[in-house]
């Protein structure tokens, strides 16, 4: 018999176990490493870049192989990512980690929300995915929050050790997903070839996409704030030290802004009823406020500024993951959802350098 509370619990707990970590502060560690926020930069491009190319396929395979394989192979990703850290002595090799990170990421993007949905639709408990959505967001800001405020650990212990420390919880994380039930997608066809599957599904998303404006309109806004909230995130690690913050407040600074997002995730359950271009101007005001305060003079300022665009970036996110996750069909389910993914890393892959310009001279 199907259990849904064991089902998502057990999706709640490879999500712990995936993001929560002592390399965290990733751009702060870099930059102890001696890269620059140009380096940094093309890194984070690099991610994008494998992104792009990935994302769609990986969607691809999780419908067609099933969704459950492919959180394992996110997993194994999430390993060699760690390990080729660890042997990491150049931009390169960082680059080639970086890389691995992104599949970990492509192969886990939609469809973890995709087996979510379709185990919550088995048992006719649905209507409540928005507020799974914001639990995963929490634990997704929680987990960061902490692998941050580890930053002083892992600068501490060298990144190496920090780096090792992931495999350990990889090797953890895969046997919780070892013990997940497999959901059908839908009335998917299992009859035809390997690539005969492949084909049609993505056929059928492309021509979904084409009729569905609104879903990709849903999906360019979403990723347009988030991707502002992510880079100026990212970029406050290396920037806070530079505006003068103690050492041991960095951790807790980075902490803080990751709170936002807990904040943004419950506050949008607070109103169902709100319309979505209301909540989207919202998000996007209080993303702008935290560009805006990056640039003043002090360090507490830029964190608060960190905090309310977290705020914003969440629960936009929250609101728009229930509205297109009742639009899409099973049997497209995790495709349709790492297209939202795709549109994420396209608008990174232009934003990505130029922050790194922007942040350092500007």
């Amino acid at each position: 018999m199907f259990n849904i509370r064991k089902q998502l619990s057990k999706l709640y707990l490879s999500s712990v176990l995936g993001n929560i970590s002592l390399t965290g502060a990733w751009v702060a560690i870099l930059a102890a490493r001696g890269f620059s926020l140009v380096e940094i930069g093309i890194a984070e491009t690099v991610f994008h870049i494998t992104s792009i190319i990935f994302e769609l396929p990986s969607g691809v395979m999780a419908d067609v192989f099933g969704r459950k394989k492919m959180l394992t192979v996110s997993c194994i990703m999430q390993l060699l990512a760690s390990i080729a850290m660890i042997f990491s002595n150049d931009l390169f090799m960082v680059c080639v980690s970086i890389s691995l990170h992104a599949l970990c990421y492509n192969f886990s993007s939609g469809t973890g929300d995709a087996l979510a949905y379709d185990s919550m639709k088995l048992a006719g408990t649905e209507a409540g995915f928005e507020k799974y959505g914001s639990n995963q967001l929490m634990i997704y800001r929680i987990c960061s929050g902490i692998s941050t405020l580890c930053a002083g650990i892992a600068l501490a212990i060298g990144y190496r050790l920090a780096y090792g420390s992931s495999i350990i919880t990889c090797a953890v994380q895969l046997f919780v997903i070892s013990s997940m039930q497999e959901v059908k997608a839908g009335a998917s066809p299992q009859n035809g070839t390997v690539l005969e599957r492949i084909a049609d599904c993505a056929k059928e998303s492309l021509s979904f996409l084409r009729k569905a404006r609104k879903a990709m309109g849903l999906m360019l806004c979403n990723s347009l704030v988030g991707a502002l909230d992510i880079l100026l995130l990212f970029f406050l690690q290396a920037k806070l030290p530079e505006r003068g913050i103690p050492k041991w407040a960095l951790g807790l600074a980075l902490l803080l802004m990751e709170t936002g997002g807990i904040v943004g995730s419950k506050l949008i359950l607070k109103f169902p009823k709100a319309r979505y271009k209301a909540v989207f101007a919202a998000a996007a005001g209080l993303v702008t406020a935290g560009l805006l305060a990056e640039h003043s003079a002090s360090f507490i300022i830029m964190a608060l500024g960190g905090f309310i665009a977290a705020t914003g970036d969440d629960a936009l996110q929250v609101r728009t993951n229930a509205k297109l996750q009742k639009m899409f069909p099973s049997e497209q389910r995790a495709t349709l959802t790492s297209v939202e993914s795709f549109s994420f890393s396209v608008i990174m892959i232009v934003l990505s350098p130029l922050a790194g310009f922007v942040f350092t001279y500007w």
